[in-house]
């Protein structure tokens, strides 16, 4: 690998996006990621069902002021919103019309009582500390705006970070799967995998990268791994980070949310149209609960999920609790039919949690740090080291979106920051 203007450290949607932006610029780059492929958190199994399955970033969410949709034209994304409807089970049976209008009304009201409550806020406010309690579907609004959308609960976040990082439809889906289509970006890039980054040394002129690949010295470097990695202290950072940027990456911790495919095994549909949500009433906010879309497309599986703490316990004992756990649901909700419509065939399932190099889905800031993402984000050494990736987002956080946008900022300040160094050089 020859030392290159610029390196950049992961190849997920952020690396890709800062190494595109940085040969387009003209500079030479080099970009280290530790997996075998591309893509990070956006990974798509076109195989193991017969068909795309997502088992991480999953839509091009807030898709009018997403970076990605102007790129995703040719890969005719669907506007999931379109035809979003849903079954709610209360027990085995379905909400009745006055019950789902009483759970669509204490949707709607859950996040203008959370707005209408900033004001007065603390500055170390959560946003579980002002959500509505002890109503009918108060906690299945929590289950689902904390656990299940944000991948850990209410109490954990930050509200004025929650409130900032709410996203707005469209919600666009991709027919071949958001990991595939992210991973095309790859093309043209100088990546070398498997390549894991043990330290970065950015005392000097330059920056170093260190680890069994070798080393690779460059003028700037922009660093897009998650904030788990970097709190865990992995790379080592010589000299360390400072205080400020290291607490930031403490404060933006992952929350995780974990998905199951599960396949039909004959033609029993289980009576759900295709992309219908299936979910149920809860009586608290971390129940083990899990949601379902189900044929997604008109394909012959279910997607499940499964978030927060729920997701961690089921990490901890690996993939096949998840199975374990969505099969159980099914069972709850259609009794017999659901084993039989699903018996025998493949399944899949991620597991961030085990993942190496995540150690989580995707960040939430923790209460009282909701500065945080913009402190990340602030360019070291005068540019010359840089943050990117979705915790870095202060708007698109949690996002395939925000994590693009990020990496195009941080390119942008690695090439000022390497403008200024040739100013500034004898002629």
């Amino acid at each position: 690998m020859a030392d290159p203007d610029i390196l950049v450290v992961g190849a997920g949607a952020a690396g890709l996006a800062a190494a595109r932006a940085a040969m387009a610029a003209g500079r030479s780059v080099q970009v280290l990621e530790a997996r075998g492929r591309p893509g990070g958190r956006a990974w798509t199994d076109a195989a193991t069902l017969g068909a795309p399955f997502d088992l991480g970033a999953t839509w091009l969410h807030q898709a009018h002021d997403n970076p990605l949709a102007p790129l995703a034209g040719g890969a005719a994304p669907f506007d999931h919103d379109a035809v979003r409807h849903s079954l709610c089970l209360i027990a085995r049976r379905p909400a009745s019309e006055a019950e789902t209008a009483a759970y669509d009304a204490t949707y709607a009201a859950f996040h203008a009582r959370l707005r209408a409550a900033l004001a007065d806020a603390p500055p170390d406010a959560s946003a579980a500390d002002f959500a509505p309690r002890g109503g009918a579907w108060d906690a299945t609004v929590a289950h689902w705006e904390g656990p299940v959308i944000c991948a850990a609960r209410l109490a954990e976040m930050d509200l004025r970070d929650f409130l900032d990082t709410q996203l707005d439809a469209p919600n666009w889906l991709l027919p071949q799967g958001l990991g595939s289509f992210l991973s095309g970006f790859a093309a043209g890039l100088p990546i070398a995998y498997g390549a894991v980054v043990e330290r970065l040394r950015w005392g000097g002129p330059g920056v170093v990268a260190e680890g069994a690949f070798g080393r690779v010295a460059a003028r700037a470097a922009i660093v897009t791994i998650p904030t788990s990695l970097i709190a865990a202290g992995a790379p080592r950072f010589d000299p360390p980070l400072p205080h400020r940027t290291g607490q930031a990456a403490h404060d933006l911790p992952l929350g995780l949310l974990n998905k199951v495919g599960l396949r039909a095994a004959g033609e029993d549909r289980l009576g759900l149209a295709p992309f219908t949500g299936l979910e149920r009433r809860v009586e608290t906010e971390d129940e083990a609960a899990m949601s379902f879309i189900a044929w997604p497309f008109g394909h012959d599986h279910l997607m499940g999920f499964l978030g927060g703490p729920a997701a961690w316990e089921a990490s901890r004992e690996g993939p096949r609790a998840l199975e374990a756990l969505a099969r159980a649901e099914l069972r709850h909700a259609f009794g017999a039919r659901a084993g039989a419509a699903l018996a025998g065939m493949p399944m899949l399932a991620s597991d961030w949690g085990n993942d190496p190099f995540a150690r989580g889905a995707y960040s939430h800031a923790r209460p009282g740090r909701a500065s945080a993402r913009r402190v990340l984000g602030e360019p070291l050494a005068g540019g010359r080291l840089c943050f990117a990736g979705e915790a870095c987002h202060p708007r698109l956080a949690a996002t395939v979106g925000g994590a693009w946008e990020s990496g195009e900022w941080a390119a942008r300040a690695a090439l000022d920051s390497l403008e200024g160094m040739e100013r500034e050089m004898p002629a």
